[in-house]
Order: structure tokens, then C-alpha cells, then sequence
């Protein structure tokens, strides 16, 4: 996309050049083509010749005295023509010997063309006029090429420091002081920028919004498209625009440029923006700095169906976000998914509210561990919540499952999905491990292993206790032999001090591993 100094119109407008203090002075009375006098004006011509159309490229307000067209109705109404055909932005005539009053036939002409028909009372030196309307037009000529470049430095600059996206969208929210938003072709919000406050009124009813006004530049309403070599793949939104037109349609266009050049940078996956869209989403929603209700616009603009739904929050470990994706568009399920942190992916369906939410929860997870393995991948999910303000919670608790089995899913015999239920002691002890209490309890129960830091040992003490004591299945999942596990089990119990055939020492040392276990995630 390249903008050239043709293409950034000067913002002054039939209208504004009527109200300078030059053109009062001469008494100006609009008596046609009163309903476009917002047509930009980026000339101002004196001419008087009946077909001085020829000599206009568009856009010009015309001044004239009709002293070559007095007593000729035919030639003034030529000359109305004539201006209407080279799309001329307004005729101003001024009345004196040629014309003491407006002409009927040239009124009328205007009127039925469209154009604007300005008649000034006074005596005016046209000079005065074109200077002064010709000076403003290059001061924001040459603002607006200030402009440009300016945006385009400041874009360019944050683009070749990696900047993110919305980093780059900020820029451009700081630049128009209006909501900013990037979608999709299907209108799906994948980007915003502004005044929280104000973002949160455009997206509360976007799809409506966007489908009905967008591009709509009258409004304040200003698009550009994303995309290249033929092919488009979105497209970045000034919502409610307040300066003028030209103005709003150079930062779309600069904003659009730089967007463009992020994207190649990147290797052109536009999906990553919607995955950083969900990722921003779902991580405010798990961490409730914002509340969920004030995050419903953005769910709904993101895609997420969210009237008379249920909402599934799942937490899976060792998922790729990708492949996430893919499968719930294999199954058909409504969601998004975000990568959170710590190789915990957030998945939060939205199902209608006559669907089984358990059982479609199963269905995902158990097509999921069939690709993955169910070695390495855990779905912990949160019960379904009929409520939007309750997914925060759910997600927490979703969260929380994984992060109680992250360490010892191959050890443990859990289901498909794994809830708050099924983790049991690790739970709680979880929940509690920043106790200093129990932090005192871990140090003193594991002193003898953790003084010389044998990983080994805690590894298979760690396999021992999950399994229930099971020693071939200890052995089995360390590939040692069943004496050499003997002989591992001697040395923890000798340093430790304990004997793990009793089950209160045993499950003393237990509760005192996952709590150290706890403390170091």
C-alpha cells in the first residue's frame, strides 16, 4: 500500500471556507446545493469562460464574477454544467454589474446538479479569497505529509524492535483518540486499542455495528483492508472518528501499511493475532484484575457465542494450542484457547445449554490423549457454568486440577478429564503450600534427601508413594530391576529415618513431598 501526496486530501470543507473571516466579509449566501456543502475543497480557481470545466481536475471551488456570461442564460446554465461535469467542489459568485442578483437559470442549474451555489452581497477581492484559502490548503498539505511520515516512523520503528501487535495498535489509538480494531473478514475482533471505556462500547453489539456502518466515513467510521498480492485477509477500523475524514483515512492507511509489514514479518500467520486475541481474553479472565462482566463485549466480538450458553472452563498440560484449535473445529465445538504459561493451555467451550457439557468434555479430551498419548496430556476441567461471571472461578479451578497432577500424571491412573474430585489430597495440599507451616512440615519430613539434593532418590520415593507403594510398578516405570529398587528404598528410608511399610510414616513423607513438590511449581 503506498499513499502519495495526491491521495492526502486537504481537510477543509466547502462549509469551513464559508465561515473564514476573508469570506464573511463579503456576505456569502448558499442559494443551491445547500445539502453538500461538506464536499473538501482542494483548489480555489478564479475563472469566468463558459466551459472553463476543461481546465479543472476535480475538487476546486470556483470564483467568478459571470461577467462573460450576463445576458447569455444558455452559457450560464453551460457553466453550471460544465463545473458539475469536473466534479468542482462549489461556484461562488460574486454579484455587482454583471449580475446584481443570484441568476434564476444558473440557480436552478446548481440545484439540479448538486453542486454548490454561493453568492456573495458584498464587493470581495478574490485575491484575498484564494490566498487566503490556498495557504491554509498547504499548511495541512504539508501537515498531513508531517503526519505520514511521522506515523510511519513511529510504526516502522516498533515493528523492527519486535513490538507485538498491540503495541502498534496503541500507537495508532494514541494518533486518532478513538477505539481502534483489527477483524477478520468474518468480523471476528482479533485486535483492539483505546480508552477501555470506549473500546467496550464499540464491541458490546460489533457484529451489528461492523456489518452495518463499517466504512461508513460520514459517521466517523474509517477502514482500510489488510492484505496483499491480491488478497485480502482483514482489515483495521477507526471507530468513531473525530477529525477530519482525510486525516482518519491516512492513519487507517498508515496503520494498515504497518499491520501488513508485521504480519510478513512474522511469516504472515495472521491466526497468531487471533491467537494473541484469546490469549489476552482468558488470561484477564483467569487472573480477574478485569471483571468478567466488563470482558462479555470482547468474548462476543472475539466469536465466542455467549447468550443462553454453557461455559466448560478446561485447563490442558502439555497441549499444543494449535492443535487445540484444530480439534475443536474437528468436533464442532464452539471455543477458544489460549496458551496461559508453564505449559497450561486454557480451553473454554461454549455450548448451548440443551447439550450434554460433561459428556461433549470427555469426548474432546479422550480424541485429544488418543493423538497425544495419555502419558502427556492432562484436561482438568472445572464443573460446566451457566453463568458468565462464574467462568473466572471455573477457570481457577480448572487451573488448579492441572497444576495438583502436573508432576505425576504418568503415575497416576486418572480419567480422560480430570476434576477438583479427582486429585483428592494433592489438592488441598496445593491449595496450602504457601503455609509456613507446612513449608516448616516438608523441610523437617524430607531434611535427609533434600540436604544432598539426590534427585534420584526423591524421583523414585516421589513414583513409590503415587503408585501406593507399588514396587513393580516403581520398578517397572524407573527401568530398574526389583533389587535394585530394594536397595533405593533402603537408602531413602535410612536417610529419612522412617519406615514406609507404615502407613502413617508413609503417608507422613507423602503429605510432606507434594507440599515440596507444590512449592517448587
Amino acid at each position: 500500500m503506498t499513499i502519495t501526496l495526491d491521495s492526502l486530501e486537504p481537510a477543509l470543507s466547502v462549509r469551513q471556507v464559508l465561515t473564514l473571516e476573508r469570506v464573511l466579509a463579503g456576505e456569502p449566501e448558499v442559494v443551491a446545493g445547500a445539502q453538500h456543502l461538506d464536499r473538501p475543497v482542494r483548489w480555489v480557481h478564479v475563472a469566468e469562460a463558459a466551459d472553463v470545466g476543461v481546465m479543472l481536475t476535480g475538487g476546486e471551488m470556483v470564483l467568478t464574477t459571470g461577467v462573460l456570461l450576463a445576458g447569455d442564460e444558455e452559457k450560464q446554465a453551460e457553466y453550471v454544467r460544465s463545473l458539475h461535469r469536473a466534479e468542482a467542489a462549489a461556484v461562488v459568485l460574486g454579484l455587482g454589474r454583471a449580475f446584481p442578483a443570484a441568476p434564476d437559470v444558473m440557480r436552478r442549474a446548481a440545484e439540479r446538479c448538486g453542486l454548490p451555489m454561493v453568492v456573495l452581497h458584498r464587493p470581495f477581492p478574490f485575491a484575498e479569497l484564494t490566498e487566503e484559502v490556498q495557504s491554509r490548503l498547504v499548511r495541512r498539505k504539508f501537515a498531513a505529509v508531517s503526519l505520514s511520515e511521522a506515523v510511519r516512523t513511529e510504526l516502522t520503528a516498533l515493528i523492527t524492535a519486535g513490538a507485538p501487535l498491540q503495541r502498534l495498535l496503541d500507537e495508532v489509538a494514541r494518533h486518532s483518540a478513538c477505539p481502534v480494531v483489527v477483524t477478520n473478514l468474518a468480523h471476528r475482533v482479533l485486535g483492539t486499542a483505546g480508552e477501555r471505556p470506549a473500546v467496550d462500547d464499540v464491541l458490546r453489539d460489533w457484529e451489528r455495528i461492523a456489518r452495518q456502518a463499517g466504512g461508513v466515513e460520514g459517521d466517523g467510521w474509517i477502514r482500510a483492508e489488510l492484505g496483499g498480492r491480491g488478497e485480502r485477509w482483514g482489515r483495521i477500523v477507526l471507530c468513531g472518528y473525530r477529525g477530519d475524514t482525510a486525516t482518519g483515512r491516512l492513519l487507517a492507511d498508515r496503520a494498515a501499511e504497518a499491520l501488513v509489514l508485521h504480519r510478513m514479518l512474522a511469516g504472515g500467520a495472521a491466526c497468531s493475532w487471533e491467537e494473541q486475541s484469546a490469549q489476552s481474553l482468558l488470561t484477564d479472565l483467569v487472573s480477574g484484575v478485569v471483571p468478567a462482566r466488563q470482558l462479555l463485549p470482547r468474548a462476543r466480538a472475539a466469536g465466542l457465542p455467549v447468550n443462553r450458553r454453557t461455559f466448560v472452563p478446561l485447563v490442558v498440560r502439555d497441549g499444543d494450542p494449535a492443535r487445540l484449535e484444530r480439534l475443536l473445529r474437528l468436533l464442532g465445538l464452539p471455543g477458544l484457547v489460549a496458551e496461559l504459561a508453564d505449559g497450561a493451555t486454557a480451553v473454554l467451550l461454549s455450548l448451548p445449554r440443551d447439550q450434554d457439557a460433561g459428556a461433549l468434555a470427555v469426548h474432546f479430551a479422550t480424541r485429544l490423549r488418543t493423538e497425544t498419548g495419555p502419558d502427556h496430556t492432562v484436561v482438568a476441567a472445572a464443573e460446566p457454568r451457566a453463568a458468565w461471571d462464574d467462568v473466572p472461578t471455573g477457570l481457577r479451578e480448572a487451573q488448579h486440577v492441572a497444576d495438583a497432577v502436573a508432576d505425576s500424571c504418568a503415575v497416576l491412573d486418572l480419567p480422560p478429564v480430570v476434576r477438583l474430585k479427582d486429585v483428592h489430597l494433592r489438592g488441598l495440599i496445593r491449595l496450602l503450600r504457601d503455609d509456613p507451616h507446612v513449608q516448616s512440615f516438608a523441610e523437617r519430613e524430607l531434611d535427609g534427601l533434600l540436604r544432598e539434593t539426590d534427585e534420584d532418590l526423591l524421583s523414585v520415593l516421589r513414583t513409590y508413594l503415587a503408585t501406593g507403594r507399588n514396587k513393580s510398578r516403581t520398578a517397572q516405570l524407573h527401568h530398574v530391576s526389583r533389587p535394585a529398587l530394594y536397595r533405593r528404598l533402603e537408602s531413602i528410608q535410612a536417610r529419612l529415618g522412617v519406615d514406609l511399610d507404615d502407613f502413617e510414616q508413609a503417608a507422613s513423607v507423602h503429605i510432606a513431598l507434594l507440599a515440596h513438590d507444590a512449592q517448587q511449581q
